[in-house]
């Protein structure tokens, strides 16, 4: 067996970029990254107003400083996050331990999983507290388009974590299969 793309049958190969950035979870990942900075981004940039009558800033949405701090929390945790993932996909390649594979999957499931669901939380939490903004609090409009753009990327967020997760199952399901076919058909017994 030659193996494949997912199978340990390519590891230790020389290091292909190329072949990395063409990857569907690689391009979700570098995706959701800039999301991610989007997000958080936006918050702290002009997440924050103060008013002539009051010395201190308070938040875009609904004057809850929860609101814009969770969104950059998870804004830039997800960054990280990404980051992180990313590093792995680099390194993938090199895992030539098939439980190891397995293992990196299995962890870009609960990840992903988890932060489509926390972004979901966030855009649900982002978008409530802007509904029950007070106009008077903010007059001028100032930093509207900043709080929209983080409630939108936040929707976003959601779809590209859940795909990411998705393929993260598909390559699970491959390295299941690459497995057992290994264990069936061990390479001493091919001519």
């Amino acid at each position: 067996m030659e193996g494949g793309a997912y199978g340990a049958g390519k590891a230790g190969g020389a290091f292909d970029p190329y072949t990395l950035i063409r990857q569907p979870h690689t391009i979700l990942r570098v995706v959701s990254w800039v999301f991610s900075i989007v997000v958080f981004g936006s918050i702290v940039n002009e997440g924050y107003l103060n008013s002539s009558s009051e010395s201190e800033e308070f938040c875009i949405y609904n004057r809850n400083s929860n609101a814009c701090g969770y969104g950059v929390t998870v804004g830039v945790l997800a960054f990280l996050t990404c980051l992180l993932y990313l590093a792995l996909d680099v390194y993938f390649p090199q895992i030539s331990s098939v439980k190891d594979r397995k293992k990196a999957v299995l962890s870009d499931i609960g990840v992903s999983a988890f932060w489509a669901f926390l972004w979901f939380v966030g855009f649900c939490y982002l978008a409530n507290q802007w509904q029950v903004s007070k106009p008077k609090d903010n007059p001028l409009n100032e930093g509207t388009d900043a709080a929209r753009a983080a409630i939108a990327f936040s929707f976003f967020s959601i779809f590209t974590w859940s795909l990411t997760a998705a393929l993260a199952v598909r390559r699970f399901k491959d390295l299941t299969f690459q497995e057992e076919y290994s264990t069936l058909f061990p390479t001493s017994a091919q001519p």
